[in-house]
């Protein structure tokens, strides 16, 4: 590996040189450079995907995935557009708002796919105990319901509520029409209520 710089100097430019010099390495599949890529990067992406998500697992799936990134996609930055490092971070904040996104379209479906007499996503704060256990069994029965669905409905199903994606992303992921995608998800709620409407 052609040796880079270590970081000794507060220079900004000096900094975003040495970046942008191993991220180079990293495009020709240097994995000692990455290392150092990552030494370097990682703490302040960790801070950037916390302060977005409030949650530290989810920022270091978000930061994991980011430097997958990085390392897929090293050959594709242009240094005249940006520093290596506001690269890397704006790969970690565009998946943390995605994240985010995902989990108002998970809490749609669910308000969407539940009969409304069960009183979710009414404003009474936090459960008492008793109704965190009743809704810890009624989310045994919703997985239980789910595993009984066609596999190719629970499929669509499990990616837009465990997975968070969109209906166009599902459709991607599965290499398949995007009417044939909203077909199987409405069908799987469908039989969710009538399977859930008389334990519920």
């Amino acid at each position: 590996m052609a040796e880079a710089p270590l970081l000794l100097t507060t220079d900004p430019g000096e900094r975003d040189r040495t970046d942008a010099l191993l991220l180079g390495l990293v495009a020709e599949g240097d994995r000692e450079a990455f290392g150092r890529l990552y030494d370097r990067f990682s703490g302040p992406l960790y801070s950037a995907a916390l302060h977005i998500l409030q949650d530290a697992a989810e920022a270091q799936d978000i930061v994991h995935d980011a430097f997958i990134t990085l390392w897929e996609k090293a050959s594709t930055f242009e240094r005249t557009r940006g520093s290596a490092f506001s690269w890397s971070v704006t790969l970690v904040r565009n998946r943390a708002i995605d994240r985010i996104r995902m989990r108002r379209r998970r809490a749609e479906l669910l308000a969407e796919s539940v009969p409304e007499d069960l009183g979710y996503g009414t404003d009474g704060g936090a459960p008492s105990a008793d109704d965190a256990a009743v809704q810890g069994d009624n989310a045994r029965l919703v997985r239980s319901a789910i595993a009984e669905l066609p596999a190719e409905q629970r499929r669509a199903l499990e990616l837009a509520f465990f997975g968070g994606l969109t209906q166009e992303e599902i459709a991607r992921r599965l290499q398949e029409p995007l009417g044939t995608v909203k077909a199987r998800i409405r069908r799987g709620l469908l039989k969710l209520r009538e399977a859930l409407a008389p334990q519920l």
